[in-house]
């Protein structure tokens, strides 16, 4: 099983770097022989706005543009994904709703969960991501794990709180039980 971590932000000196990075490190000691983790940086694949004439779904992973060419080959080789999702201004951040939009097939029925931050911790986007991936039948783990941007954030470092390690693995046994099952 491939379960692609997917990093959805694109800006300079993004709090979500650090972020990535934690939680790669805490996968790489949990316990899943069967599971396969890769970082998905969403600013390696530079994704274009969505401008194609031709809808995603309909596009049959053919695509015009080699970047989102790249982009759906990357995602649709994983069975499931981790959301690593900023806030901005209370909703979805812009490219990363823009890369999951100029995609179709390669997500439909896949399990994700979600990791969020942002100054109240990124709850209402991950509320809202829960409407979008409903579109292509994506059943999204209801466990998930938040950052505050101001309490775990030590001189511009991303520092989690001490509790947050066993709340990944709780989220990480959530995913996995799904896909097993």
């Amino acid at each position: 099983m491939k379960i692609g971590v997917i990093l959805g932000s694109i800006r300079e000196g993004r709090f979500g770097q650090g972020v990535a990075e934690w939680a790669m490190e805490q996968i790489a000691s949990y316990d899943a022989p069967d599971a396969e983790f890769e970082l998905i940086d969403l600013k390696a694949f530079n994704v274009p706005l969505l401008e194609s004439v031709t809808v995603p779904g309909a596009a049959n992973k053919q695509y015009d543009d080699p970047n989102v060419t790249a982009w759906s080959k990357a995602i649709d080789a994983c069975d499931a994904f981790i959301f690593i999702t900023p806030e901005y201004n209370h909703g979805v951040p812009g490219a990363f709703k823009n890369a999951y939009d100029v995609l179709g097939n390669e997500w439909l029925d896949k399990p994700v969960a979600f990791v969020s931050y942002g100054s109240v911790e990124g709850i209402r986007v991950v509320e809202q991501w829960r409407q979008i991936i409903a579109t292509f039948n994506m059943y999204d783990i209801r466990s998930q794990l938040t950052f505050s941007t101001f309490t775990e954030n030590k001189d511009g470092v991303f520092s989690p709180n001490d509790r947050r390690a066993g709340e990944l693995v709780r989220l990480l046994d959530g995913l996995l039980s799904v896909l097993r099952a």
